[in-house]
């Protein structure tokens, strides 16, 4: 007996007390890929949930061959989440995307592009470079991306306009390279991730992309703010320590 093919694209979905959103976003999301024709693997990766996440991911796995599950033992972060999706993915190429679909699942074919053609290793979703389509967009998010986006650039990577965006792209070679060195767990992942890309001297590019403002999102503008200027710091003393080397 033959086995499967390879999946062209692992999706990691990282879920956290997503009961009210998680069966419709899996529903969209399910649709799309089967639409596309090419093997697909979906992860959803139930990180610590207290709800009924858990029970309504078993009964998507059971629906949907494609999904698998992964469980974290407690609450850890959502880096923590997208870094056991990673680890478990075995697609030629590996995304991670949120619940919501505030990226539409079909961008992706925009970032496989600029791998394929341009010779990159890593696409990041943006909202702000030209061509991006932002939808619904609050002003005091943006406000608060414009002094992140500053205290990043000085404190630990420059060169990138937009990190936070929830949607990116990955060879499974730059995959393994990165998700094995990271360490952070929560909102500042993202911009470790791109640190350990530019340490390893791996190509990363910038992809304008449609996103919609998620007014539901568990982002709290002061708490997580404070966290997300501690892990700048906690990166830039992991890069100094050698941890990504």
């Amino acid at each position: 007996m033959s086995a499967p093919p390879r999946p062209l694209l692992s999706i990691i979905v990282p879920a956290f007390d997503e009961e009210g959103r998680l069966e419709r976003g899996i529903a969209d999301l399910m649709r799309h890929v089967r639409a596309s024709g090419e093997p697909h693997e979906v992860i959803v990766v139930d990180d610590g949930s207290r709800d009924a996440t858990p029970r309504i991911l078993d009964e998507l796995a059971r629906r949907h061959p494609e999904l698998r599950g992964v469980r974290l033992p407690r609450n850890m972060g959502k880096g923590a989440a997208v870094r056991a999706g990673a680890e478990a993915a075995l697609g030629r190429y590996v995304l991670f995307s949120d619940v919501d679909q505030s990226t539409p699942y079909p961008e992706w074919l925009r970032l496989r592009e600029r791998l394929d053609v341009g010779g990159f290793d890593v696409a990041i979703a943006s909202r702000e470079i030209v061509g991006a389509r932002r939808l619904r967009s609050r002003w005091h998010r943006r406000q608060m991306g414009n002094v992140f986006r500053l205290l990043r650039d000085v404190f630990v990577v420059e060169g990138f306009i937009d990190t936070q965006c929830g949607f990116k792209l990955f060879t499974a070679d730059a995959a393994r390279t990165i998700f094995s060195r990271a360490l952070l767990d929560r909102f500042c992942f993202d911009v470790e991730l791109l640190a350990i890309a530019v340490h390893q001297g791996l190509h990363v590019v910038e992809v304008p992309v449609e996103w919609t403002d998620d007014h539901d999102s568990k982002v709290n503008p002061v708490t997580d703010s404070l966290s997300m200027l501690g892990d700048l710091w906690r990166i830039r003393r992991n890069r100094a320590r050698g941890c990504y080397d």
